[in-house]
């Protein structure tokens, strides 16, 4: 049995390293789009079905990666929304990555363990924060083994966002930086895996690796060989294709996009006129997001 992460890998061997990230906030949409549905919710839930349709159909995208907050900040009918957008994604046979961050203590980890891995909103994959300690990741790697689902999660290791340097960039007395402790924790966890996984090529245990910068790029991607990555900073946190480019050397990695392809309308110059006259129709937003997908694709691949 292959765990989610070997899958993820060999989609994106197959389709290519984008991911597209559905961190749809209804403000994405026109308003003169929201106005045709009942709710905020009933558009974003149309807006992501329609995309995750047409990613499937230009094979432009490896896999989904849906942030809960957004649907979170929508109540109990943005958590409706959610759980359908991951069945969505499942059902048209892409990996789905849940964006939750989650880590906490041993009895609340399991909680969240199962809230993510089983039940209504169940995924394939989930993000998961270490900074509490790594006694909390032992409740989620539990579900990497092939009887509780072969499940995969990424390990937050170097974001994308300024404020890194205030924890991970952190040198230890020790020696090192704390995002290369966090790294030794995931080889470990890669070297345990080999018991179960012995011919898998990468670990059911990846690592979040931004795009933002281009110093740490080489050093990670050639100290974690084995660790697949989730790369984030792509697009519109102005993370460059070469960076990545580098990141998906060895056993490879994801890059997320997220407003890049979800606001393209916002700069797609052949809907100027719809723009500014107010009369977008869902499919213009849709075939805009769909280029994007596609041109992010074949710059990610030329690299």
């Amino acid at each position: 049995m292959k765990h989610s992460m070997q899958k993820l890998q060999e989609a994106v061997k197959q389709f290519g390293p984008l991911c597209v990230g559905l961190d749809t906030d209804p403000s994405y949409i026109p308003e003169n789009i929201l106005k045709n549905y009942s709710s905020p919710a009933d558009a974003v839930l149309a807006y992501n079905l329609a995309l995750i349709e047409r990613i499937k159909q230009d094979e432009s995208a490896a896999c989904f990666k849906i942030q809960i907050a957004y649907y979170e900040a929508m109540g109990l009918a943005g958590m409706e929304v959610y759980a359908k957008t991951l069945k969505a994604v499942k059902d048209a046979g892409f990996i789905a990555i849940s964006d939750v961050k989650r880590g906490d203590i041993a009895a609340t980890a399991g909680a969240y363990a199962r809230a993510h891995f089983t039940g209504d909103f169940e995924s394939d994959i989930i993000t998961i924060n270490p900074y509490m300690g790594f006694d909390t990741l032992k409740p989620f790697a539990e579900y990497t083994a092939a009887q509780k689902g072969a499940k995969g999660m990424f390990v937050l290791l170097r974001t994308s966002n300024p404020g890194m340097t205030d924890i991970e960039q952190q040198e230890l007395k020790s020696g090192g930086r704390v995002l290369d402790r966090v790294g030794e924790e995931l080889n470990s966890i890669y070297n345990e895996s080999l018991l179960e996984y012995p011919e898998e090529e990468c670990s059911p245990v990846g690592a979040v690796v931004g795009c933002t910068e281009e110093s740490d790029a080489r050093y990670l991607r050639d100290t974690y060989p084995n660790i697949f990555f989730l790369i984030p900073g792509y697009g519109a946190q102005g993370g460059a294709a070469k960076i990545c480019g580098i990141l998906l050397q060895k056993c490879g990695g994801t890059v997320n996009s997220s407003r890049g392809i979800l606001c393209a309308w916002k700069k797609d110059i052949a809907l100027d006129e719809k723009r500014n006259s107010g009369i977008l129709t869902m499919q213009d937003i849709i075939n805009s997001s769909a280029k994007a997908a596609l041109s992010s694709k074949k710059e990610l691949m030329s690299f």
